[in-house]
């Protein structure tokens, strides 16, 4: 089978730099023998340093059917399923703990870090290549004017790291902006000091309105007017709060609506 065609809906851009799929491959933090999931594996240029591994036992999920058929005549002790990962069972096929990696497609990214979440008690790490862009607001600090939902959601579980920056030149075809490798590794949080569904949503409505100060862009939630806004902690524009805050800002939130 020749080489399979990049297809722009899927986001396709296939790596043709051994030396950094030999990097990525190797940025698993792995704790004796793992079970790992790739995502996205395209023709494998990623796959091939995995299976070299004798610590991994790698299964892969493909959407793309050319893919999958070029998967299985060029690595035929692959186990590969064919499926779309946004909607897959995870505990179905990993009833224990598994780590993720990638060269994950840049428009569903963001989407595979939230379904990482719901399953961050069985995901003790992921380590794959993302847009440059998201990678920097992820692993951003409080403080930085690119830190967000998803650096705060993903930081309250997950030490992040910024690895090393991937130029355009070393992808087919190659995409308009530049790539960075990223690693997640779980953290020692069992469960956050407050109500973590609560948690999200305060996260969500605190950055949707970022430039305005909490005091305006949580009043959705908690009307204007509410002794709760007296506190001078809601002067602050949302980047200027760490995880620990956020878990404090959504106490007090819990205590408010609580008191109506």
């Amino acid at each position: 089978m020749t080489e399979v065609r990049a297809k722009k809906y899927l986001g396709q851009h296939f790596l043709k730099d051994m030396g950094i799929a030999s990097q990525i491959a190797n940025s698993l933090i792995l704790d004796g023998e793992t079970s790992v999931l790739e995502i996205g594996p395209g023709m494998g240029v990623l796959t091939q340093f995995l299976l070299q591994n004798p610590l991994i036992d790698l299964t892969a999920v493909e959407l793309d059917t050319e893919s999958v058929k070029y998967l299985q005549e060029h690595y035929p002790k692959l186990k590969v399923i064919e499926a779309d990962f946004l909607k897959m069972d995870l505990k179905s096929i990993f009833p224990s703990k598994f780590c993720v990696i990638g060269n994950f497609p840049y428009n569903i990214s963001s989407q595979i870090f939230f379904k990482m979440l719901d399953n961050k008690d069985s995901i003790p790490c992921l380590a794959g290549m993302i847009q440059k862009e998201v990678a920097e607001r992820i692993a951003a600090p409080a403080g930085s004017k690119t830190y967000g939902i998803l650096s705060v959601l993903m930081q309250a579980y997950y030490k992040i790291e910024y690895l090393f920056t991937v130029h355009e030149h070393v992808f087919d075809p190659p995409p308009k902006v530049k790539s960075a490798v990223i690693r997640f590794t779980r953290n020692d949080v069992s469960q956050i000091k407050c109500n973590e569904q609560l948690f999200k949503t305060v996260v969500k409505t605190s950055f949707n309105q970022r430039r305005k100060t909490l005091r305006n862009s949580l009043k959705p939630l908690v009307e204007a007017g509410h002794p709760m806004y007296a506190d001078s902690l809601f002067d602050l524009r949302p980047e200027r709060l760490d995880v620990a805050a956020f878990i404090d800002l959504t106490n007090r939130v819990e205590a408010a609506l609580a008191s109506k």
